[in-house]
């Protein structure tokens, strides 16, 4: 007769004639190995009791990503996000940001050394205003009209007190922003206080604070994150950034977006890809999945534009998103995504890439 398997209830680690685990007390730190079996025992206690968050993936709302990286990011895992000046790198990201915050499954930090607070909040609203209305546009309004809207409705003649939810403009927006905006963290990173430390020590706050919901975090972007003392070169300093990066993300469980520059011959070649990301090698090393931006317009094969210009200058209003690394699945994923940047923001109705697309891979590596 068979007997019926039965999940392992008791595991014992090495232990000296004493009774003591095995487990060493250093000055900067301890370990404590962990035998397979005791990893098995404690991931069937959360099985048991349903705790099972950092096996969930946090979707980012841009369908056919999510598709091709499982299902969105997980909790321990470093995406970045490289791209020349002017390929969408804030925006997706903050994009990003807003569909995890609106979708409810996660909490978002996202930390901005390049803009402040109130300049991501303008560009959350010209994006509420365009995606309720994707691809028509109608009635969206753009980054620099926000500020007009905001302007009059201070000067605005009439009786009652100037309040923003009385600009009939901006009030769909602010009315979409209020539903999510508790789940929204904008921070101003600082050359001084936006440490690895203190980002750490930011996401364990948030833990006493919030308990059990679940934390996504943006860095926009990398070689921005000061490390003090400044070391003596960059690449030193990019081998720290993300190495603390990846061990925030590791260590307290949450998935974590980093925006990364491009090198000098990245911004140089027809086509950026991950190589092309400056600072170090560590950053090819130490993320699990690296998507790269492109101007489809530029990296497109000229057999599709040379007898046809109507279809080169619509290939304008595209941006090439390649997966060039996925450690959880398919990469050498080419996807492309309508872009409104007059709107701060894609369509996230993206699709795979049909045309062929120069391939600079074939003479680089």
């Amino acid at each position: 007769m068979a007997t019926e398997a039965k999940a392992p209830t008791e595991a014992k680690a090495p232990a000296a004639a004493d009774g003591r685990a095995w487990r060493l007390e250093g000055e900067t730190g301890s370990m404590a190995p962990k035998s397979a079996l005791d990893v098995l025992v404690a991931l069937n206690d959360k099985v048991v009791s349903g705790q099972l968050a950092e096996y969930e993936p946090v979707p980012l709302g841009l369908t056919p990503l999510d598709k091709t990286i499982g299902g969105g990011i997980r909790p321990g895992e470093l995406l970045l996000i490289g791209g020349a000046q002017g390929t969408g790198k804030t925006t997706m990201a903050l994009q990003m940001a807003r569909n995890v915050a609106a979708s409810g499954q996660a909490s978002v930090l996202y930390i901005c050394f390049e803009h402040d607070e109130p300049y991501l909040l303008n560009r959350l609203i010209a994006l509420e205003s365009a995606l309720a209305h994707l691809p028509q546009k109608t009635g969206a309004i753009k980054i620099q009209d926000v500020r007009k809207e905001i302007l009059g409705t201070w000067s605005a003649d009439g009786t009652e007190a100037p309040n923003l939810a009385n600009n009939p403009r901006l009030r769909p927006s602010l009315d979409r922003i209020a539903r999510y905006g508790q789940n929204l963290f904008l921070l101003r990173g600082s050359a001084t206080a936006s440490t690895i430390d203190n980002m750490r020590k930011l996401v364990q706050q948030y833990r006493e604070l919030a308990g059990d919901r679940r934390l996504m975090v943006i860095v926009d972007y990398l070689q921005k994150v000061p490390q003090i003392p400044e070391p003596d070169t960059e690449t030193e300093k990019v081998t720290y950034v993300v190495n603390g990066l990846k061990d925030i993300a590791l260590s307290e469980g949450v998935p974590l977006i980093a925006i990364v520059a491009a090198d000098k011959e990245g911004l140089k070649a027809s086509r950026l890809r991950n190589f092309h990301l400056r600072g170090s090698s560590a950053i090819n090393y130490e993320a699990d999945i690296i998507l790269i931006l492109n101007e489809k317009y530029q990296i497109v094969a000229k057999v599709n534009i040379e007898f046809n210009p109507y279809q080169a200058q619509r290939f304008r209003d595209w941006v090439i998103l390649s997966v060039e690394k996925n450690r959880g699945g398919q990469d050498n994923v080419d996807l492309e995504f309508e872009k409104h940047f007059e709107y701060s923001c894609f369509d996230p109705n993206g699709r795979t890439v049909q045309e062929k697309l120069i391939e600079e891979r074939l003479y680089n590596d």
